[in-house]
């Protein structure tokens, strides 16, 4: 329920924290239809959680053969605390306006099992990030810390679960140098955008992401060799690639008109 306007459990909040003449206003969270009284309609929760991919098992592995360190366990074990409230989806501003946006967004609530089920060792799937970002919405969120605020369980959701996945997704999506080596090598497909779609990207600071890669008087992007200002990350590749890499060894498709195929 929202106790003075701020979304609270009403079982845990003590009378005491009142004042002796302050007016307590009790009224239904806001986000949901109102069946009677107190009582709101969340089932479209209930309909998001189906949408998540359970938990896949490794294979090979049978039940009872499961083996995790605790560093793993620790990690997620604080989304498992979630007792489903829905407080952090009430406070939440796109399922808040018009039901047209809410199919495409799930919510903190689901944020977090994402996140959980994205950090777990065993997790056989691989498209977490991808979904998180496709279906889920989670570019939606800007990060204001709402649903932390209002959590009852005291769950870091933005800092733990939000933040990290946001991070994996640029990570694999937007990265300059990895974006341009997965259209070199043509791995990681799935994460690009439809067949026909002209990008490029620039390899260097993360700041020019975005920016068209100069092109020569034919119209062709020059084969350089890719520097980084910054050491120790891993090469997005691979181990066995040399630079500067034979002409024969890339993929280029020239961006010519439609009516010139």
């Amino acid at each position: 329920m929202e106790i003075n306007g701020k979304p609270r459990l009403g079982c845990m909040t003590r009378m005491s924290t009142f004042e002796d003449n302050e007016t307590v206003t009790v009224t239904p969270i806001r986000t949901f239809p109102v069946i009677r009284d107190l009582v709101t309609d969340v089932s479209f929760n209930y309909a998001k959680a189906r949408e998540m991919p359970a938990f896949a098992p490794p294979v090979g592995v049978a039940p009872g053969e499961y083996r995790m360190q605790q560093v793993d366990v620790e990690r997620s074990q604080e989304f498992r605390k979630c007792i489903e409230c829905f407080l952090c989806q009430n406070v939440f501003y796109v399922i808040r306006d018009p039901d047209e946006n809410k199919p495409a967004f799930s919510g903190p609530r689901f944020f977090i099992r994402a996140a959980e089920l994205d950090m777990h060792p065993l997790d056989a799937r691989a498209d977490r990030k991808e979904q998180a970002q496709q279906e889920q919405g989670i570019g939606y969120c800007n990060i204001t810390k709402c649903c932390t605020e209002v959590c009852p369980e005291h769950i870091k959701i933005t800092d733990n679960a939000i933040i990290p996945m946001k991070e994996r997704v640029v990570d694999r999506r937007f990265d300059p140098v990895v974006r341009l080596g997965r259209r070199i090598f043509r791995r990681d497909q799935q994460l690009d955008e439809p067949a026909g779609a002209v990008q490029t990207a620039v390899a260097g600071n993360a700041s020019q992401a975005g920016q068209a890669a100069a092109v020569g008087p034919d119209g062709r992007l020059p084969i350089t060799e890719l520097t980084l200002d910054r050491s120790g990350a891993a090469s997005p590749f691979g181990d066995d690639v040399e630079f500067p890499m034979p002409v024969e060894d890339l993929t280029y498709q020239h961006p010519t008109a439609p009516d010139e195929h």
